[in-house]
């Protein structure tokens, strides 16, 4: 099977048996969701919903945490990982959207990776989510179900399977097809034990195949 029929197949897998898929972080605006995926990093959405609401709250606008100090946002995120540092990215980013952007979540991936705490993942994610571009977030999920089902050869950096990716797969669909690779990371093709039992894309997948074939080497040994 070529690349282009695989990516093929993987897609209508996809748009058939998960049609609606969206971020699972909590936000009602750009600015909330800047500081979900920040706070986001290395840890888990439900963390991070647990928490927001409060902070939302108290600080609504990119103005009133830029105010704030990351003493006192520390107290908030304290139960995410890396708290002191990500307290201090949100702060510093807080400063320059209300001082450089008035306020302003930008599109452009340039301007959103100079705020402290925004990576090219993080920036994606904004412009994907919030404004529909033709872009490809790839975290922990993306990197390893790509990697597994085949749709990346040997990429070895997030930037180098960002690139394979927006390759084969259609511009317009980029903004759901990352949540697809993330939310079947999440559920179904989990780190350690993948539940390949109760996956779709079996017949599809180049890790379930080398993991048949070792199996059966393994029974032929025995």
């Amino acid at each position: 099977m070529s690349k282009k029929e695989l990516y093929k197949k993987v897609i209508e897998w996809f748009q058939q048996n998960m049609p609606v898929a969206e971020s699972e972080l909590n936000y009602n605006n750009p600015y909330e969701l800047l500081v979900a995926v920040i706070l986001s990093a290395q840890c888990t959405d439900k963390r991070v919903n647990l928490i927001t609401p409060v902070l939302f709250k108290d600080y609504p606008t990119p103005e009133a945490l830029a105010a704030s100090t990351p003493e006192v946002i520390f107290e908030y995120i304290k139960s995410v990982s890396y708290p002191n540092n990500k307290a201090k990215h949100l702060v510093g980013m807080a400063r320059m959207l209300h001082n450089e952007f008035n306020d302003v979540v930008p599109s452009d991936l340039d301007l959103l990776e100079k705020m402290p705490g925004v990576g090219r993942k993080t920036a994606n994610v904004i412009r994907a989510v919030i404004f529909n571009k033709e872009a490809m977030p790839v975290d922990t999920h993306v990197f390893r179900v790509s990697n597994r089902i085949g749709l990346t050869t040997n990429s070895k950096t997030p930037l180098a399977t960002e690139k394979e990716l927006v390759k084969y797969i259609p511009g317009e669909l980029l903004p759901i097809a990352h949540h697809w690779l993330i939310l079947h990371g999440r559920y179904v093709c989990l780190a350690r034990n993948p539940k390949c039992d109760k996956c779709g894309l079996q017949l599809l997948c180049k890790y379930y195949k080398s993991e048949q074939k070792y199996n059966i080497m393994q029974d032929k040994s025995s």
